[in-house]
């Protein structure tokens, strides 16, 4: 493992291609030198699949040619060059051809490998109305008649209900479909899913008009989704025939909803689209969602006329030392990169948990709130969620009780800022020196800094987040509210927190499945969108321009905060990217790091998505590992008793909750062991 770690195969990934070639109608010859090409090109970019348009060899727009005997027969003479070509390639690849076989005529693609024929899948569904006339010279594959045939002098199973199984890649299992197959109801590929198909291939020859690119996005795009599988889409370009339609090369590859390309459309020259594909996720999702295996069982008569056919491969990219991953990878997994999707994103978050305490306090009877405000970041956005709680619910804002406990660490900077948030957010607002209640505390328990030595242990630092969370329960006890919780999901991960009477408890918890980095957003977008006034944005800007801090351990008096949380447990951008696979994904550790290697590299200006300014920080392998150990110690071994008997709170996204009550349930006295030694196996830097 640690020789292939920079491989992308070794982490459950397979690059795959597709291809629109330059083609002439009814020139067989040219199509398969111009198919060849490219699948050269595919497998010298590292791809182990390619898959060509729709009647490739012959070119879709042939009409009442495809009844010409000499155009069948120079179609099966390309296949014959494309079988010679791929005896030295190691790559899959897919063509479109016509074919008659016992006396009919059939739309077919087939799949080669290694100089053979793998097999034959012939159109299920033929489009008969608009400007397409299918019917007119093919059958459906229901008309067929033989289960295997004889093409260009190999013997090949026949037929629509074929899965192509690449042994040599876990989990590569892929079925094909012809264009219209995956515009009916219920395309050939969804039972194929269901069937063991992680990758689904689509020839199509699709023209183009007005609307339609957007359409066959929404098509990919759902059918990936609700079929838990990667979608490979080709149609054909340049070339086709221009009689009476158009042909835009339009090429997609989407996994599970999401689009990982799209090839340029309008293109003179033969291009290619590649894409990195993660089976391992896709086999993950199926497992996780147990409606697919539901789905499963209510279909299996029909599963059960699927053939899976073995497709050897060697391919020499599986086993270089180094193969990068050609993915985009957010760095922040949470927070959208594109600025108008993180503002989508943030405006969805934020009325999901006002709308959430809005619950809360209508169907308890409260109408008051109690939060502790620190002038940091979880505590400024619990703020102003109660605060458009208090909005919606028609209530003045004086119904928050607002308090600043300063400490013994408590900068000048976070305490001005407590008191402006306060200000500006209009609440009822007080200040509680902790230091005297303990100091008695310390003093009656026998700890020295009760006496004044500086002795700045954890008993020290949670005798404060103690006191602050009694004090704050017996205010709200006092004023018959509730207390609001604001600690956020990177710290319930992490287990920074002080159990019980510290910072872990509370009445509800409206931060607690939001991570870090997607609190610093939220603040920053409240702060743009001048919801809060301009005092209320410069404050909020300050506090995200503020280090964080528990504020427990006193420094030297500057006004800023002197303790650093990431010096103890890592940087928050980079544990919640850890996190987010972990939990999301539950993938192994060496796995989570090279996705973080791949996402966290040195990067040239030029390369950095839309929205990532936000950090320019670069983690090299021995930083990603050496804090990647802390999240999974402090995830599974150290921490999951204080997650057992957590607050109530909402659950704002698919990346995944804490909660003992939704998305996680785990054992509060388990053993990190297996994690860290699989950890062990990624290697210290990068090949020499």
């Amino acid at each position: 493992m640690a020789k292939q770690f920079f491989n992308l195969y070794a982490h459950g990934f397979a690059r795959v291609a597709v291809g629109v070639p330059q083609c002439r109608v009814a020139d067989p010859d040219f199509n398969a030198a111009e198919t060849i090409a490219l699948a050269r090109q595919a497998q010298a970019g590292g791809a182990v699949f390619v898959a060509f348009p729709e009647l490739g060899l012959s070119a879709y727009s042939c009409d009442d040619l495809f009844h010409q005997r000499a155009l069948l027969a120079g179609c099966e003479r390309a296949l014959a060059e494309i079988l010679a070509a791929s005896r030295e390639l190691d790559i899959v690849m897919v063509v479109g051809m016509p074919l008659c076989v016992d006396h009919l005529l059939f739309n077919c693609a087939v799949v080669i490998s290694q100089g053979q024929v793998r097999g034959v899948v012939p159109k299920s569904y033929l489009p008969n109305y608009g400007e397409f006339y299918e019917a007119r010279q093919f059958s459906a594959a229901e008309c067929a008649r033989a289960r295997e045939i004889v093409v260009a002098g190999h013997t090949a199973p026949f037929g629509a209900d074929l899965l192509f199984d690449v042994p040599g890649i876990p989990r590569f299992k892929f079925h094909v479909e012809i264009c219209e197959d995956v515009w009916v109801p219920i395309p050939p590929s969804s039972f194929a899913a269901l069937a063991g198909a992680t990758v689904l291939v689509n020839l199509s020859a699709s023209n183009i008009v007005v609307g339609k690119a957007g359409y066959r996005h929404q098509l990919v795009a759902q059918q990936s989704a609700r079929c838990l599988a990667a979608y490979l889409y080709t149609s054909a370009g340049q070339g086709e025939s221009s009689t009476d339609m158009a042909w835009d090369g339009q090429s997609l590859v989407y996994e599970n909803g999401e689009m990982l390309g799209e090839s340029e459309r309008f293109s003179n020259d033969s291009h290619l689209l590649f894409a990195d594909v993660d089976l391992e996720r896709l086999s993950h999702e199926r497992m996780r969602q147990t409606t697919f295996g539901q789905s499963v069982r209510r279909h299996a008569d029909e599963l059960d006329r699927f053939l899976t056919i073995n497709v050897p491969l060697a391919a020499q990219a599986m086993t270089q030392p180094s193969l990068p991953l050609n993915r985009r990878l957010a760095r922040f997994p949470y927070v959208p990169a594109d600025t108008r999707q993180r503002d989508a994103r943030c405006r969805e978050v934020y009325n999901i948990q006002v709308q959430a305490l809005v619950k809360r306090l209508s169907s308890s009877g409260m109408s008051k709130v109690v939060i502790g405000v620190s002038g940091g970041l979880d505590s400024t956005h619990a703020l102003l969620v109660c605060a458009k709680a208090m909005d919606v619910l028609g209530l003045p804002r004086s119904n928050i009780i607002g308090i600043t406990m300063p400490g013994f660490a408590t900068s000048s900077r976070t305490l001005q800022q407590a008191r402006t948030l306060m200000d500006v957010v209009g609440c009822d607002a007080s200040e509680i020196d902790i230091r005297p209640s303990c100091l008695q505390m310390l003093k009656d328990i026998g700890h020295p800094a009760g006496e004044g030595a500086k002795q700045y242990d954890i008993t020290f630092e949670n005798v404060q987040a103690g006191e602050r969370t009694s004090h704050l329960f017996r205010i709200a006890n006092f004023n018959r509210a509730i207390v609001i919780g604001t600690g956020d999901l990177s710290e319930l991960a992490l287990g920074w927190c002080t159990y019980g009477v510290g910072d872990h408890m509370s009445h509800y918890s409206v931060n607690a499945s939001v991570p870090k980095t997607l609190i610093t957003h939220l603040v920053r977008w409240i702060a743009e969108t001048d919801e809060i006034g301009s005092a209320g944005s410069e404050v909020l800007l300050a506090v995200l321009d503020t280090d964080i801090s528990p504020e427990l351990v006193p420094g030297d008096g500057t006004d800023r905060p002197e303790q650093k949380s990431e010096h103890t447990i890592g940087p928050y951008e980079l544990q919640d990217f850890h996190l987010y696979y972990t939990l999301r994904y539950g993938f192994v550790p060496s796995k989570v790091a090279f996705l973080a290697f791949s996402a966290w590299r040195d990067r040239t200006a030029g390369e950095w998505p839309e929205g990532e300014h936000v950090t320019r920080n670069q983690y090299d392998l021995p930083a990603i590992k050496r804090n990647l150990a802390i999240f999974l110690d402090r995830f599974f071994r150290t921490s999951q008793f204080k997650r057992s008997c957590m607050p109530n709170a909402p659950k704002v996204g698919t990346g995944g909750s804490l909660s003992p009550r939704g998305d996680w349930r785990a054992p509060s006295d388990s053993e990190s062991v297996v994690w860290l030694d699989e950890l062990k196996t990624v290697p210290e830097g990068p090949p020499a």
